[in-house]
């Protein structure tokens, strides 16, 4: 953790900063500064960050006034969406950023907060009862942070009039598919300038037509997962037709492997087998299509495939760093849900989900800026680890944070 006074003092800075712009947000002062309390609850060590422990934190005896801030309060949820992107590219953008797509589910009880049911969730790999939310976020070598969400609104809810009314549905949400989502919250980003050389993203998305053809339709390179059954048009055998990725992957000589590291993890390089058969698309110079193989060094069973369009001289090298970086955004997933509270609301409503979720990215981002700032100081940059620059984070904001600082509970008395 760092002491000196002058750096503290500027994050503090930082912080207040942030503060203002959102409380521009707020015509009236009080919600204005529950707004700022808000944040400073989900930056503290909070366990679970609801009305109930937000307010007793911020050492309020009772949750409604907070509360407020998701409920009654006026405010736009959307401009602070676009507060969090603005503030995040000014500290972490670059032109060689890339955007990731992703879910993550929320687990809950009962059947009366927005879009929840039954359905698979990535995050707990099986069916539960839970909503999901697709994210966008951006990657760059300053950083990572989520910069815009989508809650995904089952079919059942969409044509459900009463369960939509009690959530407060707004009446112009109809039913879209995740890489629907998937595409506005990509092409919003592209249209506010958002600075990225790549799309990435799994299975999900990549298994999708739409997605794909709107990215090159915008002349945007993307790599996206798809799953081993993926049909292609590429060359077989001598047979020109739309193959199985996982039938184009078994025909790739052993010479046609490379062993290439797909970027620095906690543990070092992260080295895998790739290949890569070019496809069979209209596409014209400087564009070109590849399926992308990954191989497990010691499973040659374990394979991984990747669907590629960019420019024509994209070296293989530089496929399997870009594909590597899709992790960025399960590191933002879990260090939004283990220090900002991103899965810790206990609302129901539609727009009370996008209040909690938009605030937990602000603080994320906030966040995320402190780790770019800690990183020159403390050397080796690419080994520091997502939980660790999270944990110092909180530690040195309950340093600079009256709020936190006064409470024996937060990480900086442990």
């Amino acid at each position: 953790m760092l002491s000196d006074p002058l750096d503290l003092e500027a994050w503090q800075a930082e912080l207040d900063a942030v503060k203002l712009r959102l409380g521009r947000l707020f015509g009236r002062k009080d919600a204005r500064d529950q707004a700022a309390l808000y944040l400073d609850g989900l930056l503290g060590a909070v366990e679970r960050k609801n009305g109930w422990q937000l307010a007793e934190y911020v050492g309020a005896a009772r949750p409604w006034r907070i509360q407020r801030v998701l409920s009654q309060a006026q405010w736009d949820q959307g401009a602070a969406r676009d507060l969090c992107r603005t503030y995040t590219l000014e500290r972490l953008g670059d032109p060689d950023g890339v955007l990731v797509i992703d879910e993550t589910g929320f687990v809950k009880k009962g059947t009366k907060s927005a879009g929840v049911a039954r359905q698979y969730s990535g995050t707990a790999g099986r069916v539960e009862n839970c909503q999901i939310g697709v994210f966008l976020a951006y990657a760059s070598r300053h950083g990572h942070a989520l910069i815009d969400r989508a809650l995904y609104l089952p079919k059942d809810w969409s044509e459900d009039p009463a369960r939509r009314a009690a959530a407060a549905i707004p009446e112009e949400v109809a039913f879209a598919t995740k890489p629907a989502l998937a595409i506005r919250l990509i092409e919003r980003a592209l249209e506010a300038g958002v600075p990225c050389s790549w799309v990435l993203g799994d299975e999900i998305y990549g298994s999708d037509r739409r997605l794909r053809m709107a990215l090159e339709q915008r002349e945007k390179p993307f790599v996206l997962a798809v799953r081993g059954n993926e049909k292609l048009w590429s060359l077989l055998d001598g047979d020109m037709g739309q193959h199985a990725a996982a039938d184009l992957a078994a025909a790739v000589p052993e010479g046609g492997w490379q062993r290439l590291s797909a970027g620095a993890g906690s543990k070092g390089e992260r080295l895998y087998d790739w290949a890569r058969v070019r496809l069979v698309r209209p596409q014209e110079p400087p564009w070109d299509h590849w399926l992308l193989i990954r191989r497990h060094r010691k499973d040659p069973e374990d394979l991984a495939y990747y669907v590629v369009f960019g420019p024509a001289e994209t070296s293989l090298a530089t496929l399997a760093r870009v594909a590597g970086r899709r992790w960025t955004i399960e590191e933002c997933f879990a260090a939004a849900k283990q220090e900002t509270g991103l899965d810790g609301y206990e609302i129901r409503s539609w727009h009370g989900w996008y209040r909690h979720i938009t605030l937990s990215m602000l603080a994320l981002a906030f966040l995320a800026v402190l780790r770019a700032k800690l990183q020159p100081q403390k050397g080796a940059a690419s080994k520091v680890g997502l939980p660790a620059w999270c944990r110092s984070a909180c530690r040195s904001f309950a340093v600079l944070s009256p709020a936190c600082g006064r409470r024996s509970g937060h990480p900086i008395a442990a």
